[in-house]
């Protein structure tokens, strides 16, 4: 019988509302998730992004949905050891300031 690994998930959200000014928000959820293969650590990770999504009235009487968008990626965890801390999953990029846009906590943008 086949082991589970640790995998890493990273899960794409979006937040809608249906108030008239309201701009999307866009939500990157890192889950872990044991799994006896990549491609069943996928499904897995799909249906667990799938079982967050909701859709509820707000106190202004706005709808506000969040959905997932797609599963980003997913790959085994750096580190299965139960040690604090743990790198779990590391992530490459080339272009910093399309990431300084693209997270608007590093400028201080409140959410």
């Amino acid at each position: 019988m086949a082991t589970e690994t640790l995998y890493v998930a990273i899960l794409l959200f979006e937040s809608t509302s249906s108030a008239p000014d309201h701009r999307p928000l866009y939500r990157e959820d890192i889950v872990t998730l044991r799994a006896r293969s990549l491609r069943s650590a996928r499904d897995r990770a799909e249906r667990h992004g799938r079982a967050a999504e909701i859709s509820h009235m707000n106190q202004a009487g706005e709808e506000i949905k969040d959905r997932l968008l797609e599963v980003v990626d997913v790959a085994p965890a750096l580190d299965e050891t139960d040690t604090s801390p743990a790198d779990l999953y590391s992530r490459h990029f080339r272009d910093l300031t399309s990431y300084r846009r693209f997270d608007p906590l590093l400028d201080g943008e409140a959410l």
